[in-house]
């Protein structure tokens, strides 16, 4: 269910004032994934001096596929391609266009890898690897007073079982800007009757990689998102019999899965027993060797001290105004890329463009209290509509209505409309053409408008 912020961003206030003086802040970037990169290239351009910290080998954060399983950093699995199409990721003035060159994919929904040299060629192009350091975790970013931070930093591959600090490096910045994500803590449905005492195996599909291991198993998956019915599919290949459990399913659609000789759609499960056998609410039972979580993750932000002005409540991260800003500490602490269900890289770039304005004080940001008045109502309508506290960051129908929000209060152009229609095409094609809509779609003439579109910063 989507939450009900339409009512609250339906009549934008007007453009907020510029102030006359720029400020030149220092700035601590956590992670150099796609919302840090862009984030670094926005603090930089409104003049701020940078520092990004990433405790991988590489920048790409989510998108370095590594086939280790138990990662921490990782959560791609190897077939994964985008689920939109490229025209549609990029950031405005820096179009994900196709590329020729060893290793490059020119696929319009391409593989991660592709993404991920989409990410190292704009960090390449910016200069942004001049502040990145990488193999560098945070360990603590705490206030110190308003306005600075404490940011201890330390080598990622640091002894944990040494008690002395002499490793760690402690900094003191005007601000953070958390870009660390939230595909690293894995959630599971523990909440099954039996599932805590299942002697079968079980994972998250954070450590799904290929499919190679399920061969001629049972495999009960539980999700309905994106990864989900790639990983279903995925494992299905090999696998003896699916069963995939979404929530979300209308009684119509349970049941064998059209097309598919060894894949079944069921409701929900009721019970789990510890001979194997697993025990549907639409009354089938079957008898599993796996079950897959494809059940989302969980916000953390462990190195994060905020005197609890900061917290995370059944994965609402807050309070934050308008998913970004905790009203006591804006600006000097913000978050990016907390709204899921989403165009990820064109949202990062508007709330990094309004971060680095208010920092500079080039953009004012309403009080405190008509911060902490706006948060409470949105929460207040979320609440009023029955949307479950875990869906606050969730946008699914109003994210255009967001970022044209933001983007008004930076003074720039929204959100371009062949984007929003190319999207709404996608979406609607991915339901009609489940096992297909990757390579096959009839939005030529959008195409087209955004290539024109991408003329303007390509020549």
């Amino acid at each position: 269910m989507p939450p009900p912020i339409n009512s609250i961003l339906r009549q934008p206030p007007p453009p907020l004032p510029l102030m006359s003086s720029l400020t030149t802040r220092h700035v601590a970037v956590i992670g150099a994934g796609a919302a840090g990169l862009i984030a670094a290239r926005e603090l930089r351009r409104e003049g701020h001096h940078v520092v990004v910290f990433e405790r991988g080998e590489q920048v790409g954060g989510t998108w370095v596929y590594t086939p280790e399983s138990e990662s921490v950093h990782s959560s791609l699995y190897d077939s994964l391609r985008t689920n939109l199409p490229r025209e549609c990721m990029g950031v405005r003035d820096y179009p994900f266009e196709r590329r020729e060159g060893k290793d490059r994919d020119p696929r319009r929904f391409p593989g991660h890898r592709e993404v991920l040299m989409y990410l190292r060629d704009f960090a390449a192009d910016f200069g942004i690897g001049e502040v990145v350091r990488l193999q560098t975790e945070v360990v603590i970013a705490g206030l110190v007073e308003e306005g600075k931070w404490r940011v201890r930093s330390r080598p990622s591959n640091y002894n944990r079982m040494r008690s002395d600090d002499c490793d760690c490096v402690d900094e003191i910045y005007d601000a953070v800007v958390v870009c660390s994500g939230h595909y690293v803590q894995p959630r599971i449905a523990d909440n099954i009757p039996g599932i805590t005492a299942w002697r079968g195996k079980q994972m998250h599909s954070h450590n799904y990689r290929t499919p190679e291991p399920f061969q001629d198993q049972v495999i009960v998956l539980i999700g309905g998102a994106a990864s989900a019915v790639d990983i279903s599919r995925d494992i299905a290949t090999v696998a003896k019999e699916v069963h995939i459990v979404d929530r979300s399913l209308n009684k119509n659609a349970i049941g064998k899965l059209p097309g598919h000789d060894n894949m079944w759609l069921h409701s929900m499960i009721d019970s789990v027993h510890q001979d194997g056998r697993v025990v549907f609410k639409d009354g089938d039972t079957v008898g599993a060797e796996i079950i897959v979580h494809c059940t989302g993750y969980k916000y953390d932000f462990p190195f994060l001290e905020t005197n609890g002005e900061v917290s995370v409540d059944d994965n609402r991260v807050g309070p934050l105004y308008k998913h970004i800003f905790p009203p006591a500490l804006a600006p000097w602490l913000s978050f990016v890329g907390l709204p899921w269900k989403v165009v990820p890289f064109p949202m990062f770039e508007l709330q990094t463009k309004w971060i680095a304005g208010a920092l500079s004080n080039r953009l004012a940001l309403p009080s405190k209290e008509e911060m902490t008045q706006d948060t409470k109502a949105f929460y207040s309508s979320l609440e009023a509509s029955g949307t479950p506290k875990r869906y606050t960051h969730n946008m699914a129908n109003y994210q255009w209505d967001y970022d044209n929000w933001i983007a008004d209060q930076c003074g720039i152009p929204g959100i371009e409309e062949w984007r929003v229609e190319m999207y709404k095409f996608a979406s609607k094609n991915k339901r009609l053409r489940p096992e297909s809509y990757r390579d096959e779609w009839d939005d030529d003439e959008l195409v087209l408008e955004a290539q024109r579109d991408f003329s303007k910063y390509l020549n």
